[in-house]
């Protein structure tokens, strides 16, 4: 089982391009501490605004150059890779834990209450998710905490749909009717012997789900409800930098392609897992 998902694995570049990527965001993320030259709230007014070591004036000591308040931008980036992947564990954890619960819900139980639930999917998913996570943090406050709370609850309706999909499909099989002439609970059967066979697709919400919850906290910061200052969010770094843009575009430079880059990650190591996931793949490939 094993060593053929590793092969499968290894014969999807988008797999193999998007774990790379992935696993050197998290590798940075963790190991912050011994990585960063600086401290990245650290200032140094005698160097703001200085150049990459690359350009005119740039200096080794500021690898990526400083901000404009002397801070180092590279020290800056790796802190901000470790804030990035808390926000996606928590808001990705939030949407998966109570999105699974009543997607089984539904999905095994039918009637009234997955009316309810399908209604209130449906009109929270015809709303943009930004627009609903920017109406809860100008509720709760701007913070980061709050942002990721926000991103988490726009984010549960997509796995209710999912999840309640696969339970309906995955309910009707045999092995499930033997669970229940066995004397199995509704409980076991739910979250026991159904939930296991519908992972796949969710194993790849998730991932895709780093992504924009990533993407999404960047723009809460970016519109001052998400990282507060003096925070290396990536999303609050790139607001602090507009009026630079001319004058040393550096400073908004980096942190976008920080978030270019991981997010195109996790999408691409999604896409790589949705086609490596797909129980059809076998036929198609003659196996």
């Amino acid at each position: 089982m094993v060593s053929r998902f590793r092969a499968r694995w290894l014969e999807n570049w988008m797999a193999v391009v998007g774990g790379g990527v992935v696993f050197i965001f998290v590798m940075v993320a963790l190991f912050a501490p011994f990585l960063a030259p600086h401290s990245p709230t650290e200032t140094g007014l005698s160097s703001p605004l200085m150049p990459p070591v690359w350009m005119d004036g740039g200096s080794w000591k500021y690898l990526l150059g400083t901000d404009e308040l002397g801070r180092d931008i590279l020290s800056r980036l790796i802190y901000g890779a470790r804030i990035s992947l808390v926000i996606g564990l928590v808001s990705v954890g939030i949407a998966l834990g109570i999105g699974v619960f009543l997607g089984c819900l539904a999905g095994y139980y039918g009637g009234i209450l997955d009316y309810i639930l399908g209604m209130v999917v449906d009109i929270l998913l015809s709303l943009p998710a930004i627009l609903l996570a920017i109406v809860i943090v100008a509720i709760l406050g701007p913070s980061l905490t709050n942002a990721i709370i926000a991103i988490g609850i726009v984010r549960v309706p997509v796995y209710i749909r999912l999840v309640r999909a696969s339970v309906l499909q995955e309910k009707r099989r045999e092995y499930v009717m033997a669970s229940r002439l066995c004397g199995a609970s509704n409980f076991r059967l739910m979250f026991v012997v159904i939930l296991p066979n519908c992972m796949g697709p969710v194993i790849v919400q998730s991932t895709m789900g780093f992504a924009s919850a990533i993407l999404e906290a960047a723009g809460l910061s970016f519109l001052s409800l998400g990282a507060q200052p003096p925070s290396p969010e990536w999303g609050a770094m790139l607001r602090n930098t507009l009026q630079y843009l001319s004058s040393a575009p550096w400073v908004a430079i980096f942190p976008g392609l920080a978030i270019f880059f991981t997010v195109t990650g996790f999408n691409l190591m999604g896409d790589g897992l949705m086609d490596i996931l797909d129980p059809k793949r076998e036929r198609r490939l003659g196996r």
